[in-house]
């Protein structure tokens, strides 16, 4: 079993900066990727950012692109999402995910940290 668990998340006035940090642990596994999603009150989940631990590939949502930067630190399986200029639409709960399998779903979550973003 793999546990992935997700801190800061806050309250933060528009234009501000948090930092998410997740970090997966458990019996012994291997990354594919890992990644940030988000969900927002009576809107579907969506994909924030992610990052593949073989090639390093990144990718973001069009949303966060050039605000956001997620980045990895391997050694501690641990991934960072550093988000600046926040806007009230990036309210949400900030989940994050890895993929153990390869195969591109996310199979093991965390519980969620809540970003609130006030105007």
């Amino acid at each position: 079993q793999v546990q992935v668990v997700e801190s800061g998340g806050g309250l933060v006035q528009a234009g501000g900066s948090l930092r998410l940090s997740c970090t997966a642990s458990g019996r012994s596994f291997r990354h594919s990727a890992m990644g940030w999603f988000r969900q927002a009150p009576g809107k579907e989940r969506e994909i924030v950012a992610a990052i593949s631990w073989r090639d390093g590939n990144i990718h973001y949502a069009d949303s966060v692109r050039g605000r956001f930067t997620i980045s990895s630190d391997n050694a501690k399986n641990t991934v960072y999402l550093q988000m600046n200029s926040l806007k009230p639409e990036d309210t949400a709960n900030y989940y994050c995910a890895t993929d153990t399998l390869g195969q591109g779903t996310y199979n093991y979550w965390g519980q969620g940290t809540q970003v609130t973003v006030s105007s």
